[in-house]
């Protein structure tokens, strides 16, 4: 009886903290807003070839991305209306200068505010992968932002890093989606191999109308993530799609294989930016039997939230 009495109590608090943990996992947000700082259109601000977004959750605020020029996303949320000072959190959903360029800037000018600000930088593993033929800015940024109190997360696995919100980690690539230029190497023990920008890795939020993917350049493919973050999320629906997804080279047979596949998702909302491309957005827009208001190009100042879904500026509808 002694001996069964504490393995009881034990086996109780286990299945106790192992319900509490599926609790947490099938955490949904209550309150999301996305609002789109830079992409190559611009309703209000300025233009670039680079992407960045401002998530608003349930009352946190996380930077997606950081643009390319060093001052864009500083001026943008400006000219929007929006204090970056708070926001402590940073997402970087690959190593390309074209999502990065603008951090070091964005940190020197918040700190000023908030010591805090843009201190804890998360990314996918693979990131300060020593790449052939070109330097890797972010070793070189990661020395200098170490130095200045800023710490780096690094995410091989999928990841829930506040309620209700996540990181994909590296993403399999089980479809041939080649979402990348092709040139590019990385330089290993065992010498060479492709740079197919490993470290990819997107956020994905869960509500109670289904998960909201937010991506950078989608380099890993956006059916590729969708499946691995319904595999690994306690969703089976994914009914928004928000950032880059590097569509604009894809020809009119891959573009309906994505938009079948988009569909047993029960994708609703697309804000293509960046890199999906005008065209191709167009093309999934007809092919998903949708519409302007909900499958939209991003331009700056676009927002999404859950209470009033896509608020595109002039120029996207």
């Amino acid at each position: 009886m002694k001996i069964i009495i504490p393995f009881l109590l034990s086996l109780c608090m286990a299945i106790a903290n192992a319900a509490e943990a599926s609790k947490d996992q099938n955490h949904q947000v209550s309150s999301l807003k996305v609002t789109t700082l830079s992409t190559m259109l611009a309703s209000r601000g300025i233009g670039e070839w680079g992407y960045a977004a401002l998530i608003e959750v349930d009352g946190r605020k996380i930077l997606f991305d950081t643009g390319n020029r060093p001052q864009t996303v500083l001026q943008n949320a400006g000219e929007l209306g929006i204090d970056l000072s708070d926001v402590e959190d940073v997402i970087l959903s690959h190593n390309h200068g074209d999502h990065t360029g603008g951090l070091e800037s964005l940190r020197k000018s918040l700190r000023e505010k908030n010591a805090k600000a843009l201190t804890q930088v998360h990314v996918g593993n693979g990131i300060f992968e020593q790449r052939a033929r070109r330097e890797n800015q972010m070793l070189a940024m990661k020395n200098r932002l170490e130095k200045d109190k800023v710490v780096f997360n690094e995410y091989t696995n999928v990841q829930e890093i506040f309620p209700g919100v996540w990181l994909t980690g590296n993403v399999p690539r089980v479809h041939p989606e080649r979402n990348w230029g092709g040139n590019g190497r990385i330089i290993t023990p065992k010498g060479e191999i492709e740079d197919n920008i490993p470290e990819d890795m997107s956020l994905v939020i869960n509500t109670k109308q289904g998960l909201v993917l937010i991506s950078g350049c989608g380099h890993a493919g956006i059916i590729n993530t969708m499946e691995h973050a319904v595999n690994k999320i306690p969703s089976d629906k994914v009914f928004t799609a928000i950032g880059g997804f590097h569509l604009v080279s894809a020809d009119d047979k891959h573009l309906e294989w994505t938009a079948n596949k988009l569909k047993s998702f029960g994708l609703k909302n697309l804000m293509g930016a960046h890199c999906t491309g005008i065209n191709s957005l167009y093309t999934l827009r007809r092919l998903l039997n949708s519409d302007r208001r909900s499958v939209v190009v991003g331009t700056v100042g676009d927002k999404f939230s859950l209470e009033n879904g896509v608020e595109a500026g002039f120029i996207a509808r």
